[in-house]
């Protein structure tokens, strides 16, 4: 007889009072600093963000740190609590690398266990002085490295290409998935223009910006133990789709309360537009989806501030189901504010552009269901 135990605590899956505190800071933040037009004025800056924000969100509130262990310069609270920061951030669609940065590049240090790396560059990370981002940790099913790292001396250089780097043309620092002779390994490298050329792509989202990262002989320091990149490239996008996820849910909660008030304004034969039945039925399809999106990266969040063994179970499910309700919430963001919703001057539209480059970011929907499918052995050769 198996004796069986929750693997997640049912009290995780609420928000603390601490939560919540730091959602409604985040939420003011926001409002006064981030809108629409304040996120289209930085898109054409060379940046893409504003930094002095950046500082700010670092400085003042300590986002950068928050799930950033205390004895390297954090604050040593929880994913938890940088999720509602994501949320929050999804929602006012802030245009700064926190993803690539805080959440992948942290996360990649931490999951290496390499005390000196996290040493050395977290501490930056968690103060906003430092931007950094992973490149090669998914090579799209191709069996053909990427990147590749050659001995040079008593260090090593990196040979070979990436594309759609998050935040590749700005950010700092790189952590790096090569092929090694021996397999593959994880390496941080401080690119300069000689040794590591930088294409930014046009991307949908322009709010993500992206780029080519074409590697000449840049020098590079491994990270982590020998054999043990793959699960630290494993764990690190997990947590990115749980991250990905509490920024959908942030989002779709902007477009649904959006729309809402919009056809509470919005009158036709001398009644609110949402006081029709139809209207009611749209509003209620995306209540109910978001509803399961906040299950779904509730769970997913959970699981990667415990480091569950169940989180790629979770990520996977939250990456389905957190893809579909932003696509959905921000469909009809556009289609329930009639005429204007179809100009490029509505804020729908960036919107929609955030939904259908964040479904693809980390794996299409049908590649997260296939997964899931293996994980829990619906498939054969299923992993445990």
């Amino acid at each position: 007889m198996h004796r069986r135990h929750p693997e997640i605590d049912p009290q995780s899956l609420s928000e603390t009072d601490e939560q919540r505190q730091l959602r409604a800071v985040l939420r003011d933040f926001y409002s006064e600093t981030s809108g629409p037009e304040d996120v289209r004025k930085h898109l054409a800056t060379q940046r893409g963000h504003d930094e002095q924000l950046w500082a700010r969100l670092a400085g003042e509130i300590g986002v950068h740190g928050l799930a950033v262990p205390e004895e390297y310069g954090g604050a040593g609270f929880t994913f938890a609590e940088l999720a509602v920061a994501l949320q929050e951030a999804g929602r006012a669609l802030y245009c700064a690398p926190l993803l690539p940065t805080v959440v992948l590049a942290a996360h990649a240090l931490l999951y290496s266990g390499d005390r000196m790396a996290c040493e050395r560059y977290l501490p930056r990370i968690a103060d906003g002085t430092l931007t950094a981002t992973v490149a090669g940790f998914d090579a799209g099913g191709s069996d053909e490295p990427e990147v590749t790292a050659e001995r040079a001396g008593s260090g090593w250089v990196l040979r070979g290409r990436a594309d759609f780097v998050l935040d590749g043309a700005g950010a700092d620092l790189v952590l790096v998935r090569a092929q090694t002779p021996t397999g593959p390994e994880l390496f941080v490298c401080e690119s300069s223009p000689d040794t590591t050329r930088r294409t930014p792509r046009r991307v949908l989202d322009e709010t993500r910006r992206q780029a080519l990262l074409e590697f000449r002989g840049a020098p590079a320091i491994t990270v982590g133990t020998t054999g043990g990149a793959e699960a630290t490239v494993a764990a690190t996008l997990d947590t990115g789709r749980a991250a990905l996820a509490a920024e959908q849910v942030g989002g779709s909660g902007h477009a649904l309360d959006a729309i809402v008030e919009f056809v509470g304004q919005r009158h036709q034969f001398g009644r609110p537009i949402g006081s029709f039945q139809a209207v009611k039925h749209r509003l209620a399809d995306v209540l109910v989806a978001l509803e399961a999106a906040r299950s779904a990266s509730s769970y997913a969040t959970a699981c990667a501030a415990a480091r569950s063994p169940h989180l790629p179970v979770a990520a996977c499910a939250a990456a389905v189901v957190c893809s579909e309700t932003f696509r959905l919430a921000t469909a009809e963001y556009v289609q329930l504010h009639g005429g204007i919703g179809f100009t490029w001057e509505h804020p729908a539209h960036l919107y929609v552009r955030r939904a259908r480059g964040a479904e693809v970011l980390f794996g299409t929907t049908d590649r997260h269901r296939g997964r899931l499918a293996e994980l829990i052995g619906l498939t054969s050769g299923s992993a445990a």
